[in-house]
């Protein structure tokens, strides 16, 4: 593909790519909920079970506990599948936003300000706000959205530190993962707020590339589309006057008397 042809791709409002963020966003947080209810139901008593077996069960003792292995197995595939793909599906719709404000915004930004340690604490936020000021938005709208970002963030580093800070804990206290109720709810907020952002900028992004036409203009295409009526001449019908033959005492035609 050509280079011109990708500038014209990528300046379009990324419309399909803020959807794969809000379908893996669903996605993750309800493979996260389905291992929740796992934990809870299952996983305090497989978690001593497979202690009991040394971790390693054989014979009729694997049979008891292959089948909530392998449940487990998949739901714990389907939390970090779903993990990447959100994470992918954002950052796709992170770069495009930017090129569809400056076709030649580069990608290395958004790469770096998502993985580089201690730098991803703060540098994310600063670019999606960076996004949302280059779709030029309406100036009255800087406060709410400052508020719906500071609360996505916020809610974001909460469900980091729940997942990596109190998870290793619980889960050394006779639980399969740890993961309970708290780190679902801080998910599901987190995704929620997400989603509301990826939707604003991506709406305003939209607006822009479909401007009102003037109302000069609007009055013009209404006129084109005026259909005036035409008239048409009407023709009176011609009676034909009946020929009344001449008598049989006139004179012919050019004679006299």
């Amino acid at each position: 593909m050509a280079r011109g042809e990708n500038n014209v791709r990528y300046a379009q409002p990324p419309t399909k790519a803020a959807s794969a963020v809000y379908v893996t966003l669903v996605a993750q947080v309800l493979s996260l909920g389905a291992l929740v209810i796992f934990e809870q139901t299952r996983g305090r008593r497989l978690a001593a079970q497979l202690a009991a077996f040394g971790g390693r069960p054989r014979g009729a003792d694997a049979e008891a506990v292959v089948g909530a292995v392998t449940v487990f197995a998949v739901l714990m595939m389907l939390v970090a599948g779903t993990a990447v793909a959100a994470a992918a599906a954002y950052v796709t719709w992170l770069v495009r936003a930017r090129q569809a404000n400056d076709r030649t915004a580069p990608t290395g930004p958004v790469a770096a300000a998502w993985l580089i340690p201690g730098v991803n604490l703060l540098a994310p936020m600063v670019l999606v706000d960076d996004v949302w000021r280059g779709a030029r938005p309406p100036l009255d709208r800087r406060t709410r959205w400052l508020a719906l970002l500071g609360a996505w963030w916020l809610s974001w580093l909460g469900a980091l530190a729940l997942i990596t800070i109190r998870v290793p804990m619980d889960s050394s206290a006779g639980d399969l993962t740890g993961v309970g109720g708290w780190e679902l709810g801080a998910t599901a907020l987190a995704a929620l707020l997400c989603a509301a952002t990826v939707r604003q900028i991506t709406r305003i992004q939209r607006s822009q590339a479909d401007p009102v036409p003037a109302p000069e203009s609007a009055q013009a295409a209404a006129s084109a589309r005026t259909v005036v009526p035409t008239v048409v001449p009407t023709v009176a019908p011609t009676i034909a006057q009946p020929i009344t033959p001449p008598s049989p005492d006139s004179a012919p035609i050019g004679h006299t008397g």
